[in-house]
């Protein structure tokens, strides 16, 4: 699928921003996380005309912005739903029930790991660790954590994302 941007439409959109961003560190490479987030909050996700167009903007290789954004999981490569529920699955949360808590939340939504349901409202994700390990196991949405998840905190949190965006909506 074609993107709706182009290398120049990014570098119009996000250029001074970007810029701006890159003032506060040593080298520009060290603005590329910023930038991307940046980006990703503009367009959803990221993608090689994103990479290249971060590229010119901070004067840098392109295949470093493509490194960062394909290494760290907090970039999505695809857009994602109006909630991201990324699940922990590393050593501490399965052990507290992570495995369990992604096959309710895949039986309540009907979609698997990775997928977005038809609404375009959840897309479920699993990582590695979002560094929460006191608290296992844990929920992250969008960028808000939920701990010491269970079946039942999980339902009523389901329901207030899904008024939240009716809610939006009308």
């Amino acid at each position: 699928m074609t993107p709706e941007y182009t290398t120049e439409t990014v570098k119009a959109d996000l250029g001074e921003a970007i810029r701006d961003i890159t003032g506060r560190y040593p080298t520009s490479r060290s603005a590329i996380m910023p930038a991307l987030y940046l980006a990703q909050d503009k367009y959803g996700a990221v993608d090689e005309v994103i990479y290249r167009a971060i590229a010119e903007i901070l004067d840098v290789p392109e295949i470093w912005v493509f490194e960062v954004a394909s290494f760290y999981t907090m970039y999505n490569r695809e857009k994602v739903g109006r909630f991201h529920l990324q699940l922990c699955t590393n050593v501490s949360c399965m052990l507290r029930g992570a495995y369990d808590a992604l096959g309710h939340l895949e039986r309540r939504l009907g979609v698997g790991d990775g997928q977005t349901t038809a609404d375009g409202l959840f897309t479920l994700s699993t990582v590695e660790c979002i560094g929460s390990c006191d608290y296992a196991p844990v929920l992250m949405v969008n960028d808000r954590y939920h701990h010491n998840i269970t079946a039942q905190g999980l339902d009523a949190l389901l329901d207030r994302l899904a008024a939240s965006a009716k809610e939006t909506a009308s």
